[in-house]
């Protein structure tokens, strides 16, 4: 009893970073709807909103499937292939910390399409792999249908359409390095 408590404090505690980060940036981008809110105008202002709206949901969503996962049944060795998985799913996050870009109303449909597209399509991927959603090198369970069976990590695809989208709002020199890292480690 105390081995199975002590597993499943050890998983807990391992899920709570991922969880708070996803949390901190979902908050941080929702500021931005706060002050969106105040003035409201016209198409543009929908668009904005909706960008944002969709950046949260992104967001959200990975901080569900970090609650919902099953305990993995084996893990691979060593810092270094959890330091690239970290690194390679969740550094690009750190873009909501830059400051936000003014775009024009082509670039914020362009985001908010590809933020919507991403998300949408990790929903789908998501949902086909359930609570065998891992961030490090684990097996859960072997995932083939859905988009499994036409691509290795659609999860992967999906993430990197919406990262791009979320990249539109902030970039800018420091932004294309932190994706470049992200790939990198990828």
């Amino acid at each position: 009893m105390g081995k199975i408590y002590r597993c499943s404090m050890y998983d807990l505690v391992m899920r709570l970073p991922l969880l708070v980060w996803a949390l901190f940036a979902a908050m941080r981008q929702s500021m931005g709807v706060a002050l969106i809110m105040k003035k409201p105008e016209d198409f543009g202002y929908m668009m904005h909103l909706t960008m944002r709206l969709s950046s949260i949901a992104f967001l959200l969503l990975i901080a569900v499937v970090v609650i919902a996962r099953i305990r993995p049944s084996a893990k691979a060795c060593g810092l270094e292939p959890r330091i690239a998985a970290l690194a390679g799913s969740f550094l690009t996050y750190v873009i909501v910390l830059f400051p936000c870009r003014e775009l024009s109303l082509s670039l914020e449909v362009t985001s908010t399409l590809l933020i919507l597209v991403g998300t949408l399509g990790a929903v789908i991927a998501l949902s086909q792999l359930g609570r065998s959603f891992s961030v490090m090198a684990e097996s859960r369970r072997l995932v083939t249908s859905g988009p499994y069976r036409f691509v290795r990590h659609p999860l992967y695809l999906t993430e990197g359409i919406a990262i791009i989208g979320l990249c539109i709002q902030y970039i800018s020199l420091w932004t294309a390095l932190v994706v470049a890292l992200q790939i990198a480690f990828q």
